[in-house]
C-alpha cells in the first residue's frame, strides 16, 4: 500500500491529513512486505524536509542509496507531504526505516513501538531550535507577552517546532493560542516564512534550520523576517526503525550511521548534515513529555 493510501485509510485516527508519496527512479520494487530476517529490499521513508516530495527525494536519495549499498540490499524511497504520514507509515510497517521529525518519531513509537537508533547532526550538532518569526519591523519584543491579538500561523499538529513546542510553551504559561492570537494552523514551514515576509500574517512558527536554508538558497531574503522567539535546544531528526526488523540488521545500520564522518557525509548528505549520534527512545523524552502534556498520545 502506498503511503498516501495508508494515511487516507487511517485519517480518522491520526492527527492530521494524509501523507503523499512519489515513486523514485529506477529502483527495485519491494514486492510486498519485507521478510523479518535478512530482507533483500529495504523500504525507506522520509518526512517533508523540503517544500515538495520531489525536492526531498532528490536531496535525500544519495544518502539512502549509500546506506542500501553498504548493507548490500535494494531499496525503495518514499517521501511524505506531512509529518504525521511518516509516523503512520512506520507504525503500520509500510516502511522499514524512516528519517523523521522528533514528534513524528514519538507518534510512531507510541503507536507501534518503533525505535530510534540515531539522531542526525546538523553543522556538527544533534540539536536545533523552534522559532517564531515576524516581519523586520514587528513591534513584538517579548513574545508572547506583547503579541496578544496578533495573527499567528502555526504548522501542522505533527510538527515538532511548528506546533508542538510553541504550543506547549504557551500552555505552560496558561495561554490558549487558539484564543490568544488570531490563530491558524496547518501551513508548511516555508509557507509560514513567506506569509510573514508578505505580511499576510503578523507571526508564524518555523525552525532555525529551515529559515537558514531558505536564506542560503535565496528563497528568503535575510531581512524578510526576524526571529522574535527561540526555544531551548531540541533533539534533531530521528532515524527510526519499525518493530520486528532483524536486530542484527538494525545494529549494522546504527553502526554505519554513527561511524559516518563529516567528510563522508559531505559526499552524499544534504548540505550542513554532518553525521549521526546514537539515539534511544529516551533521547526524545522532552518531546514525548510535551506531547503527553498536550494529550496528543493515546
Amino acid at each position: 500500500m502506498h503511503l498516501r493510501r495508508l494515511a487516507l485509510a487511517v485519517l480518522a485516527v491520526v492527527i492530521l491529513a494524509a501523507c503523499g508519496t512519489t515513486a523514485t527512479g529506477d529502483r527495485a520494487a519491494s514486492g510486498g512486505a519485507a521478510e523479518e530476517e535478512s530482507p533483500t529490499t529495504l523500504r525507506f521513508g522520509v518526512g517533508p524536509l523540503l517544500p515538495t516530495t520531489e525536492d526531498t527525494e532528490a536531496a535525500w536519495e544519495p544518502f539512502f542509496a549509500w546506506l542500501a549499498g553498504e548493507l548490500g540490499v535494494d531499496y525503495q524511497l518514499d517521501a511524505t507531504t506531512d509529518w504525521a504520514g511518516i509516523a503512520v507509515a512506520l507504525a503500520n510497517e509500510q516502511v522499514d526505516l524512516a528519517w523523521m521529525g522528533p514528534f513524528g518519531y514519538v507518534l510512531a513509537n507510541n503507536q507501534s513501538g518503533a525505535q530510534a537508533i540515531a539522531t542526525v547532526k546538523y553543522d556538527g550538532k544533534p540539536t536545533y531550535h523552534a522559532i517564531v518569526v515576524g516581519p523586520p519591523d514587528s513591534p513584538v519584543q517579548n513574545w508572547p507577552d506583547d503579541a496578544q491579538g496578533l495573527s499567528m500561523s502555526f504548522a501542522e499538529q505533527a510538527s515538532t517546532s511548528g506546533w508542538l513546542v510553541p504550543t506547549f510553551f504557551l500552555t505552560q504559561r496558561g495561554i490558549d493560542p487558539t484564543t490568544y492570537f488570531e490563530y491558524s494552523e496547518g501551513a508548511a514551514h516555508p509557507a509560514n516564512e513567506i506569509a510573514v515576509a508578505n505580511r499576510q500574517v503578523d507571526l508564524a512558527t518555523d525552525f532555525d534550520r529551515n529559515r537558514n536554508s531558505m536564506i542560503e538558497s535565496g528563497a528568503l531574503a535575510p531581512d524578510a523576517t526576524k526571529i522574535v522567539w527561540t526555544s531551548d535546544p531540541l533533539p534533531n531528526d530521528a532515524i527510526g526503525v519499525r518493530p520486528g526488523l532483524d536486530p542484527e540488521l538494525v545494529s549494522r545500520i546504527q553502526e554505519l550511521l554513527v561511524n559516518l564522518t563529516p567528510e563522508q557525509a559531505e559526499e552524499f548528505m544534504p548540505k550542513h548534515y554532518t553525521g549521526f549520534v546514537p539515539a534511544t527512545d529516551d533521547s526524545y523524552r522532552t518531546i514525548k513529555d510535551a506531547a503527553i502534556s498536550l494529550d496528543k498520545l493515546s
